[in-house]
């Protein structure tokens, strides 16, 4: 058996007779046994790589396993052994939480007696027993995404897919979803998860692969990208934009990286902190420009993709491929 759950070589993907392309020769490498993260803002080609391992799509060129099993060649068998859980919860809103899961687990063919087993062990697993007999359409968002991930661990698969399962849900119910995710995990699932919040690929995902318009542009741990960004980032806000704009480029050359100017805003990613925020204050000062503020501080992973990418990860809208695919958009993958 591969070490690796998922295995894709070369991945291109095209829409509207090739003229959009939303992946383009994308190739990955999920670790058994650990969060495997896809970052990047809507539009770079991270749900259309989940449909493609999920047999959702086929891939125009380029070849993928999963679980060691050839997702164009044997759909059906890379269905059995997947979960799949994406951006917004599926569950019928006119049954109860109860009823869905065992809709699910007679849907997969499971033994009767085994899919009332697992539904209320999931029930209690994801803190929704006391709301199991009640009708989904009563629940929040954020319960009912957590029953739409115990839909897709009914048949209990080794590889579970997440295609921003935190998408529209409020801090405190983001946060129980990563400890469930987490709690998977340390129970031997593999999970790939797509997601443009950086937050949650710096806290699950041990390896990152970020891309932007179908391409790989950076992978590796967070710690490893935010290293390779540089050991501090100088931050410093003006009082408007004019003023930004001209500090910004007076104190560019402190950097070999671009400076990042958003509004009032001015990041700079230096090696040296203290000593180069102290020069930065000197011709500033000189030019006769009067700050807000000024910090220093270690790199995000935002840093990382604005450095990479020139936006942050939420400043970009659907592009025309992601629309494209919308339209085929299936329900779970779950044989």
């Amino acid at each position: 058996m591969s070490e690796f759950a998922v295995e894709a070589l070369s991945i291109v993907r095209t829409f509207k007779a090739g003229e959009v392309r939303a992946l383009d020769g994308v190739t990955l490498q999920v670790p058994r046994g650990e969060v495997f993260g896809l970052l990047g803002p809507n539009g770079s080609g991270k749900t259309t790589m989940i449909r493609i391992l999920s047999t959702i799509l086929k891939p125009t060129s380029g070849t993928a396993t999963v679980n060691g099993i050839d997702v164009v060649k044997h759909p059906n068998e890379v269905r059995r052994s997947i979960g799949l859980a994406g951006q917004y919860a599926t569950v019928d809103e006119n049954l109860t939480g109860f009823e869905n899961l065992r809709m699910i687990g007679l849907l997969n063919h499971l033994d009767k007696s085994y899919v009332v087993k697992r539904a209320h062990q999931l029930l209690e697993q994801f803190g929704l027993s006391d709301a199991a007999n009640r009708t989904t359409k009563t629940y929040s968002g954020g319960m009912r995404r957590r029953l739409d991930l115990g839909a897709a661990l009914v048949a209990n698969p080794p590889l579970l897919f997440l295609d921003e399962p935190t998408t529209g849900l409020d801090p405190q119910s983001r946060q129980d979803l990563w400890g469930i995710i987490e709690g998977l995990v340390e129970g031997g699932t593999t999970v790939l998860l797509t997601t443009q919040y950086l937050e949650e690929a710096d806290r699950l995902a041990k390896q990152l692969v970020v891309l932007d318009h179908g391409k790989i542009i950076a992978e590796g741990t967070s710690q490893e990208l935010k290293t390779r960004l540089g050991s501090t980032v100088l931050t410093v806000t003006f009082l408007n934009t004019d003023d930004a704009r001209r500090g910004a480029d007076l104190i560019a050359d402190l950097s070999p990286k671009p400076a990042i100017v958003e509004g009032t805003v001015v990041d700079l990613t230096v090696d040296r902190g203290p000593v180069l925020a102290a020069e930065a204050l000197r011709r500033l000062d000189g030019a006769g420009i009067t700050l807000a503020g000024l910090s220093l501080r270690e790199p995000s992973l935002d840093d990382v993709f604005l450095n990479l990418t020139g936006h942050k990860a939420e400043d970009i809208t659907e592009s025309l491929a992601e629309a494209a695919g919308a339209g085929r958009r299936g329900r779970k993958a779950r044989a």
